[in-house]
């Protein structure tokens, strides 16, 4: 069984540093067995963020976009459409969780509260002025445990900024919030969508090549679970790289990226 100082000397041996702005995506399963269970794995996330970091949990509602009988995403619910992690934090009373329909996020430090300001605002789904967005603009890290680059979310975002043709739907979709105090608002937003293909993010694995050659990946483990402590405005800028020299679409299929694309030459 693994312990807080275990998962804390797994961070560190990372790279992470305790002051950095971290979002995690995790597979409790490929973790292990954690001192306090999923429960204490957040905890111990927790607290090694809490004096100067700021640590992020995805907890994602777009599951419920095409049920207009109930709100897309509720405040007051841990239902989430992503896993257990997400659905503690959800609701953890350390949570200041952000006002996205189908895309929030969990946020904790003393940094949380001015983090997610804006968010009602958004209206794509990882607008790159959003809480996804920001990672790029502060430097952040995102944490792939026992998970792959298909799961990186922050991966849209880029997308988003660089302008990647075929990423969203064309029209708002219908979205609601029930807030804390039960009032329901409207949140429309444009959604992920590409035509032609079910799921882009299938193949964003393709990159990982090229992030690792530009220095965006470090290595590790959190528990039992390979870990991936990545960059995020270094993976941005070689995703805008690529699609600079090569703005034909490329996230379609498993086709390996080709070594002009990966090491630029």
């Amino acid at each position: 069984m693994f312990t807080k100082t275990d998962i804390h000397t797994q961070l560190r041996q990372m790279g992470v540093s305790p002051s950095d702005t971290v979002l995690m995506h995790t597979s409790m399963k490929a973790v292990g067995e954690v001192e306090g269970r999923a429960e204490g794995f957040l905890d111990i996330l927790i607290d090694y963020f809490a004096e100067d970091g700021l640590f992020l949990i995805p907890t994602h509602t777009y599951a419920n976009l095409n049920d207009l009988s109930k709100p897309t995403m509720d405040m007051n619910s841990s239902y989430t459409c992503i896993g257990l992690l997400p659905s503690i934090a959800a609701v953890h009373p350390k949570a200041h969780r952000s006002l996205h329909p189908t895309h929030s996020m969990a946020a904790f430090g003393k940094r949380a509260e001015e983090y997610i300001a804006g968010e009602e605002e958004i209206d794509t789904s990882t607008h790159w002025k959003g809480c996804y967005g920001k990672l790029y603009d502060v430097g952040g890290k995102v944490l792939l445990c026992g998970v792959g680059h298909n799961r990186d979310t922050y991966l849209h975002s880029c997308e988003e900024r660089i302008g990647v043709p075929n990423r969203l739907s064309p029209n708002l979709k219908p979205c609601t919030i029930r807030l804390k105090n039960g009032e329901i608002v409207s949140h429309p937003i444009h959604c992920h969508y590409a035509k032609g293909c079910g799921d882009v993010s299938a193949h964003y694995p393709k990159y990982e090549p090229a992030f690792r050659h530009a220095g965006a990946i470090t290595d590790g483990f959190l528990g039992n679970a390979p870990t991936q402590f990545c960059d995020c405005r270094i993976m941005c800028q070689v995703m805008e790289r690529i699609h600079r020299m090569h703005p034909e679409e490329l996230c379609f299929d498993d086709e390996p990226l080709t070594d002009e694309m990966i090491f630029g030459k």
